[in-house]
């Protein structure tokens, strides 16, 4: 049972949320994603054991399970997308979308598409990039708003070609998961009554085995995962699913070589904690507030202040009508004008992603992506059961088995921003390796900082919100180039 403590500063962060979704008028994707973290840790006040399910050791419901690759004979090629309406000419690279089915019992099917490298996609390694929510859909938000090779523009219909796509450097899958998200789907009350950490990564894994054998060209090919927000969660999640089962003769072996999470919750405590810090050290709401939070809240559950609620409220107040994702963006206001006319992925609309929902509940592209007729959705709204405290012990676990982790972190973020990743990182103690440095751009300008430690690289992109990629396109190229090829961000152009 969660303590009465624990209780309250949840309801503290769940205020500060509450006020920022109340005094925002649209910003990208925050509402559904803020509102989507504001239900998760609503329900963690609930009495429910099962929400705070340890990984310290995997649990049982993943360890216990068997999961066998059914027959995918001619899938790939009936998932090959011929074309996508509103696509730029010279399009020169292979790309999929379908369902793999990941449970017949309870009717779940998880959708993906997958984009390969232009060129030498045969020797280029392989990425499956999660977003998080938790709840909110990996193409809609990863694939059209961010690392994606399309970007879709105001009128809804025409795409653009992103010049900064991560499938420059990879071979990239984006998965809509859990089941419930965006176009995959399952028998309603299983995911309604069911759906949580756990079962994403059990669904998660099983997807992948299935997926390897659709495309079994890529079975031994370096594969890594990547993520954003609560995929903080995800991705070391499914990463330590996925080591544990290549222990197994009897599973696929899956050749795990890293993972990287972006401005990734993965700590209540100190997340929380950071997030405050970070505000009031950006001027978002005053000296006052933030001594009288720092006063009457406890975040290491030793005491609790029914002040304590109430200053958070204020700040959320006085953060005023901001986008939290990034807190020098304009907003997007829904006066029937466009904010900006997308013809750049340089070009920052806040209004993008009301294209991509437009667009994608178009008939003509969801038959082309080969999904059945679904009204999409950025973010679903189902309640989650189950999420620990903490993913730390799960992130030592990884850097014990000698892959590659990697944490970054867009420095204008405001709902998990630099100060919450540092917080946690600082919590595992860890020797440092390589000293805090600048990284730089093509173009010589500092794209952030990068200090390695023992196990971990922690690197920062500047200027770059929530959503990295969309905001800083050139650099997370550059930030996950140097991931995928083992080495730190450049020193110099």
């Amino acid at each position: 049972m969660m303590s009465k403590s624990n209780k309250h500063y949840y309801f503290l962060l769940i205020s500060l949320y509450f006020c920022l979704i109340s005094n925002t008028l649209s910003p990208i994707n925050a509402t559904d994603q803020v509102a989507n973290l504001y239900k998760l840790l609503k329900s963690k006040r609930s009495k429910n054991p099962s929400l705070a399910a340890s990984w310290v050791t995997l649990p049982t419901q993943i360890k216990n399970t068997r999961v066998h690759a059914k027959p995918q004979d001619g899938l790939m090629e009936a998932d090959k997308i011929t074309t996508l309406p509103g696509q730029p000419d010279g399009v020169d690279f292979d790309h999929y979308a379908g369902y793999v089915a990941v449970d017949q019992t309870s009717e779940k099917a998880l959708f993906y598409y997958f984009a390969e490298s232009p060129k030498n996609s045969s020797s280029k390694p392989l990425i499956l990039w999660l977003n998080g929510g938790p709840g909110c859909s990996s193409f809609g938000n990863g694939g059209l708003l961010e690392l994606g090779p399309f970007r879709v523009k105001s009128d809804s219909k025409t795409l653009i070609r992103n010049p900064y796509a991560w499938n420059n450097v990879a071979n990239v899958i984006f998965l809509e998961s859990p089941a419930g998200v965006g176009f995959s789907y399952g028998n309603e009350s299983i995911i309604y009554n069911q759906t949580g950490d756990i079962s994403t990564a059990k669904d998660a894994y099983t997807f992948l085995v299935n997926w390897f054998e659709r495309f079994p060209q890529y079975k031994n090919r370096d594969f890594y995962l990547a993520g954003e927000s609560y995929a903080g969660h995800y991705v070391p999640q499914l990463a330590y699913t996925i080591l544990h089962n290549n222990k197994n003769a009897n599973h696929n072996f899956i050749n795990l070589k890293g993972i990287a999470i972006g401005n990734a919750w993965i700590d209540d405590a100190t997340n929380s904690e950071g997030m405050y810090d970070y505000l009031w050290s950006h001027a978002l709401f005053s000296d006052e507030t933030h001594a009288k939070i720092k006063q009457s809240c406890n975040f290491s559950e030793t005491s609790t202040s029914d002040e304590c609620d109430n200053y958070s409220s204020i700040a959320g107040e006085e953060a005023g009508n901001i986008d939290i994702y990034n807190i020098y963006a304009p907003v997007c206001v829904k006066l029937g004008i466009k904010a900006h006319i997308l013809d750049s992925v340089e070009v920052y609309d806040p209004c993008s992603s009301l294209y991509v929902e437009d667009y994608l509940n178009k008939k003509e592209v969801q038959k082309a992506l080969h999904v059945k007729p679904t009204k999409w959705e950025s973010c679903s709204g189902f309640e989650w059961h189950d999420s620990p405290s903490t993913i730390l012990p799960v992130i030592q676990k990884l850097m014990a088995s000698n892959i590659s982790v990697w944490i970054y972190s867009g420095d204008v973020d405001g709902r998990v921003p630099i100060t919450s990743s540092k917080y946690s990182i600082n919590a595992l103690k860890l020797s440092i390796k390589n000293a805090w440095r600048p990284w730089y751009t093509s173009d010589n300008q500092v794209g952030g900082y990068v200090v390695g430690y023992e196990g971990l690289v922690f690197v920062t992109v500047r200027g770059a919100g929530h959503l990295v990629p969309s905001y800083q396109p050139a650099r997370a190229l550059t930030m996950v180039s140097s991931f995928l090829q083992g080495t730190l961000p450049p020193k110099s152009s």
